[in-house]
């Protein structure tokens, strides 16, 4: 098993790691408003990309208080990636539109269960060579069924706790402006879990999409304490661009853990409470 592949790569890395290992790229371009998806990918991708769907393959049915995109079973992940012939052997680099606020759900999934898999640091954008269009098929194989690791993850009732646990920090990936209960497009309820602090996925990003340098993400995580927490928990609308805190976390050191229902499964219970402002609450 290939162990020494980072969270997050560069195109110049990607280039590297296609010439020392077997690598599988996978397009995950996703978006709330259907603007990207299947149809774009079939416009243009990375040559020899597969499309991974998100709803279809990230995500399985559930209760409404399991949010948006729960979690496929173990199974349902298994056929859905080995139907599109990702193995088990092979090193999985994913992308999407922009900075991995979709490709990286598949990534971090990968990760937790013992897969190789990296993000394409700037998605689409950074790939400086011709498109491919139309789809890319891959012989169908057999994936082992691997269980979800609970330790990787967090339920409702262990936020609540953990948002109030001096050693421990809740992260909240989304905008500022839903943090605060500004707006919410989505879900029932706007606000956020009281006690988390708010650090949008978007903040770990250049203009230009690309991952910022190590340094400089430091600098941004480090007030909110997450480096120094005994325990950290992120969760954003439908625990899908949560995982990209998640993986520069991993990036600067740090283990996370996902809250997959996220707000939409916190925000469909009405005896969850919710905060707004710009303060933790």
């Amino acid at each position: 098993m290939v162990t020494n592949v980072p969270p997050i790569v560069d195109a110049a890395a990607l280039a590297a790691l296609r010439e020392t290992h077997e690598v599988v790229l996978a397009d995950v371009r996703w978006s709330l408003d259907g603007r990207h998806g299947r149809d774009t990918y079939l416009e243009g991708h990375l040559p020899g990309a597969v499309y991974v769907d998100l709803p279809g393959v990230l995500s399985g049915p559930g209760e409404v208080t399991e949010g948006r995109n729960p979690l496929p079973s173990p199974d349902a992940f298994a056929a859905g990636l080995g139907g599109l012939g990702i193995g088990h052997d092979l090193v999985v680099v994913a992308y999407d539109q922009a900075g991995g606020g979709s490709a990286g759900r598949l990534v971090w999934l990968l990760r937790v269960i013992g897969q190789p898999a990296t993000l394409l640091s700037g998605g689409l954008a950074a790939w400086e060579g011709e498109l491919e269009a139309g789809p890319v098929v891959r012989a169908p194989v057999d994936r082992h069924v691997v269980p979800w690791p609970s330790a990787r993850f967090a339920d409702a009732d262990e936020v609540a706790a953990l948002a109030v646990a001096p050693s421990a920090l809740v992260v909240d990936a989304r905008a500022e402006a839903r943090y605060r209960g500004e707006v919410e497009p989505v879900d029932p309820r706007p606000g956020h879990i009281p006690g988390a602090v708010n650090l949008p996925q978007t903040d770990n990003l250049a203009a230009d999409g690309t991952l910022l340098p190590d340094e400089e993400l430091r600098r941004r995580w480090e007030p909110t304490g997450a480096l120094d927490a005994h325990e950290v928990v992120a969760y954003c609308g439908s625990g899908v661009s949560a995982a990209l805190d998640l993986l520069v976390l991993e990036r600067l050191g740090v283990e996370g853990r996902l809250y997959v229902g996220s707000w939409s499964g916190w925000s469909a219970d009405p005896d969850r409470p919710a905060a707004t402002g710009d303060a933790p609450g």
